[in-house]
């Protein structure tokens, strides 16, 4: 007998139709002998459909007030679920993430699960029961809901499989595992049957969106057996492990698990400023206070040492907000400068832990890229990542050519 903690996203939870079959899916589980948790996310579109009526009524709406909102999604799904077991004979409870006893801080719509109670959950669990928790949200100290961010169904997912000490935590989506790349842009993107926690992590974090990457490093921190599959066929998925399973033979070849990208990133470049020390904190500080977040940042100094155009890239959201903080307060600290910008951006990135043994990575790349005159403008790598900026019309190319020339696109693809 094993402990399964199942997550069910919107989609797989969309309709009556839909509950009805992760009903069935869940029975087979326990009708195998195992215990079984299963966290559920809102039906797909009802939490946009909440956030909707907010912003008609209030569009400054209160953060505790939005948490109160959204997380009446799941509560509506935990319900049905657990009806729609009960019509096939299946004992389950259901709870809400306060109920169930998630215990967060208080920061609303992004809070951080601090300590989970168990002891309800084992209580059902022991006595047979199916235990059907809401996603996305738990409670502070004052008793207030709180919700866990977008995505957040899949850190609860995670987060209970670790305080229960669950066998492997199942995240069911619209899609069969991780893909070397997303399939829509590249036809010949191949399942991988298991991928490590680092590059998984590198992925999330670089335009992946398969896994929120709270839950990667919820996985990774507690050594959470962590499997992606598909809500709507049957199949293996994709095991996230701790570590690779690879053998020393194939570590002499470059492996590559991924490519990763976005298009939701913008560039800036500030133009002549002093190449003095702390002009870098000058720059960054009032972004850092704006709450926005700096990605890749490249420094070229002039030729006579005295300047320096310092280059970096923000969300695509915020980059007019970026660009006002740079004319408004950084140039007129600097006493002076030019700021130009760029939105029409891709990001590409290719992640794998044999970047680790093998050194041909990154000039292999460059070669693939120039072969298909593409331009890279910016640079950043990490030991098991190499990202490059380019101009956002040819990220698609850039993404299939690379994924030709690093042997992704055969079938007998060795998977990390």
């Amino acid at each position: 007998m094993a402990l399964y903690v199942q997550k069910f996203g919107g989609t797989s939870v969309g309709s009556v139709e839909r509950i009805k079959v992760v009903a069935e899916k869940v029975k087979g589980f326990r009708d195998a002998g195992h215990q079984v948790v299963v966290v559920v996310s809102a039906m797909s579109g009802e939490t946009n459909r909440l956030i909707a009526m907010a912003n008609e009524i209030n569009d400054e709406p209160t953060p505790r007030e939005m948490d109160m909102l959204v997380s009446t999604g799941e509560q509506v799904t935990i319900s049905l679920l657990a009806l729609a077991l009960h019509k096939l004979g299946v004992p389950a409870t259901s709870y809400t993430g306060s109920q169930v006893g998630i215990l967060t801080d208080s920061a609303h719509t992004k809070a951080r699960i601090q300590r989970i109670e168990t002891d309800e959950m084992r209580d059902d669990l022991d006595e047979g029961k199916v235990v059907v928790v809401a996603g996305f949200q738990g409670v502070d100290e004052e008793g207030n809901i709180t919700t866990l961010g977008r995505g957040g169904s899949d850190t609860t997912g995670v987060a209970l499989a670790a305080a229960l000490g669950a066998d492997e935590c199942q995240i069911y989506t619209d899609v069969d595992g991780v893909y070397t790349t997303d399939p829509r842009v590249c036809s010949k993107a191949q399942r991988l049957d298991t991928i490590t926690v680092e590059e998984m992590l590198e992925l999330a974090s670089l335009g992946s969106k398969v896994l929120q990457i709270r839950s990667v490093e919820f996985a990774g921190k507690y050594n959470v057996p962590l499997r992606v599959l598909s809500s709507f066929q049957d199949g293996p998925g994709t095991l996230i492990v701790a570590e690779s399973d690879q053998d020393e033979d194939s570590m002499e070849e470059p492996l590559i698990s991924g490519i990763a990208f976005t298009a939701s990133e913008a560039k800036l470049t500030l133009l002549h400023t002093p190449d003095v020390p702390g002009v870098a904190s000058r720059i960054l500080g009032p972004i850092a206070d704006a709450n926005i977040e700096v990605d890749m940042i490249v420094q070229n100094v002039a030729p006579a040492g005295d300047y320096t155009d310092f280059t970096f890239t923000v969300a695509k959201g915020d980059y007019k907000k970026t660009l006002k903080i740079i004319e408004d307060q950084v140039i007129p600290d600097l006493g002076g400068g030019e700021v130009n910008g760029d939105d029409n951006i891709a990001k590409v990135s290719l992640v794998g832990v044999g970047m680790r043994s093998h050194a041909g990575v990154a000039s292999k790349m460059f070669r693939v890229l120039a072969d298909e005159n593409i331009n890279i403008r910016m640079v950043s790598t990490s030991e098991i990542k190499i990202s490059v900026v380019i101009d956002e019309k040819q990220m698609e190319l850039a993404v299939r050519a690379l994924h030709t020339a690093f042997g992704l696109d055969k079938s007998d693809i060795e998977s990390e």
